[in-house]
């Protein structure tokens, strides 16, 4: 029989986002059965109304906003399918994604492959400038002194720009994407990768359910890399498929400049790395958001709600310190490879 996906996106106050992200999937063609299940939550816009004209969509709403970790636990729970595909709301696929990271998860000899993470771009085309002003201007990235200005494709010079090509995690403990900001046709990332990345990404259901799925209690961001390392630890394989790509529209859906973005990043980085890290990427994470949050102190140069988000997310993540070590020895009893075999996937 042909695998049964289910597409999962979870979306709050997105309908300006979702007939992209939806008509992408219905485009998707292949050996697979795909059921598509949108995870309301709790949108305040015309989700509904955009919902309504997507018949071959299900949907379920949600009395509270329950975050992306929320979300994607909520839409993967007691699904009795082959795969589960995670796909932004902001992003979309390209023809034939699917089908790829369907024959690869499926594939003889792969049977240990939990996840399949897409090549995701960021959406549209942009030029390499030299960095002029000390903040990029509104959808500009910058990496190190590079700009990468927005700009028509035919543009010259112009190129498409990579988003991400799985996540990794440095020895600091900072979780990043692999390949951000390389050249389309430049990226260096490897087969094998740390985790996945969940704007665009194929999983196993079973290997999802082995590991406990996702972790709710996390909201938003490092819910990823957290399922990734505890598919890591129980042996699971994670693979990066180049032909499956997927464009993104980057923070379209979430301000990465807000005290909320600040908040939980600076807490679930902390949580996340406290529960799986070998001791020294732990003390070296709780001491690099420890010295941002006295440096942002000492030389105010972002909103004081940010500054205090930065305060809340240390002082949360330590009085969950406790918690955190009884995950951490639930997660590395239960192991099956040593933590210094996943370990050597830090950067």
């Amino acid at each position: 029989t042909a695998p049964q996906v289910r597409a999962v996106v979870v979306s709050w106050n997105g309908a300006h986002l979702l007939p992209a992200c939806l008509s992408s999937l219905a485009a998707q063609t292949g050996d697979f059965e795909l059921e598509v299940l949108v995870v309301d939550n709790a949108s305040s816009d015309d989700t509904p109304r955009v919902l309504a004209t997507h018949p071959g969509v299900a949907s379920v709403r949600t009395a509270a906003n329950l975050g992306f970790a929320g979300g994607a636990a909520l839409g993967t729970q007691d699904y009795g399918g082959d795969a589960v595909l995670l796909l932004n709301n902001d992003a979309t696929l390209e023809p034939g994604a699917l089908d790829r990271m369907v024959g690869e998860l499926m594939a003889p000899g792969n049977e240990r492959v939990g996840a399949v993470t897409a090549k995701i771009l960021l959406d549209g085309w942009f030029r390499a400038l030299p960095a002029t002003s000390a903040s990029p201007a509104p959808r500009t990235f910058r990496r190190a002194e590079t700009d990468f200005d927005p700009v028509d494709g035919g543009t010259p010079g112009a190129i498409r720009v990579v988003n991400s090509t799985g996540n990794v995690v440095t020895r600091r403990g900072r979780g990043t994407d692999r390949d951000w900001l390389a050249a389309d046709g430049t990226e260096v990332g490897a087969r094998e990768v740390m985790g996945f990345c969940g704007g665009a990404a194929l999983l196993r259901r079973t290997a999802l359910a082995q590991v406990g799925g996702f972790d709710s209690w996390l909201f938003l961001y490092y819910e990823d890399t957290d399922v990734s390392w505890k598919m890591r630890a129980a042996g699971w394989r994670i693979v990066y498929l180049p032909t499956a790509v997927a464009l993104h529209r980057h923070a379209a859906s979430s301000d990465a400049s807000s005290p909320l973005f600040r908040y939980y990043n600076t807490r679930n980085s902390l949580v996340v790395i406290g529960r799986h890290a070998p001791w020294p990427v732990v003390g070296r994470a709780a001491a690099r958001q420890t010295g941002g949050w006295l440096l942002s102190l000492l030389r105010p140069r972002e909103p004081a709600a940010v500054r205090a988000a930065r305060g809340r997310g240390l002082r949360d993540a330590l009085l969950r310190s406790p918690r955190t070590l009884v995950e951490r020895r639930r997660v590395w009893q239960s192991a099956v490879v040593t933590r210094a075999e996943v370990g050597r996937f830090l950067l």
